[in-house]
């Protein structure tokens, strides 16, 4: 894997600052623990909106990358739509280099 956004999503998977799915990602962001949520290019446009919906109403920044079998395979699953990332550092760390990317 040398792509440092999944790899840097992988390390939060490991430190435990990481939640994947739909239901434990919208827990954390209405919880006000989620500092960054990833959603897959490739999610439905339904899902899209909802992420985009929620993150605009709670203020939590939103990203569109990678696909949903990238995404999964960074935090050893099998496929992820979402995540959502609840530690500041790693968080700012994540948006630097998707900042930088763009």
């Amino acid at each position: 894997m040398n792509d440092k956004v999944l790899s840097l999503l992988g390390l939060a998977t490991r430190s435990r600052h990481l939640v994947s799915g739909e239901f434990s990602v919208e827990a954390s962001v209405k919880a006000g623990k989620g500092k960054l949520v990833i959603v897959a290019k490739d999610a439905s446009d339904n899902a899209k909106k909802q992420y985009t919906n929620m993150c605009n109403f709670y203020k939590v920044p939103l990203y569109f990358y990678s696909q949903k079998d990238e995404l999964g395979h960074a935090i050893g699953k099998d496929f992820r739509v979402a995540v959502a990332v609840e530690d500041e550092g790693f968080a700012n760390s994540i948006r630097t280099k998707l900042d930088n990317n763009r």
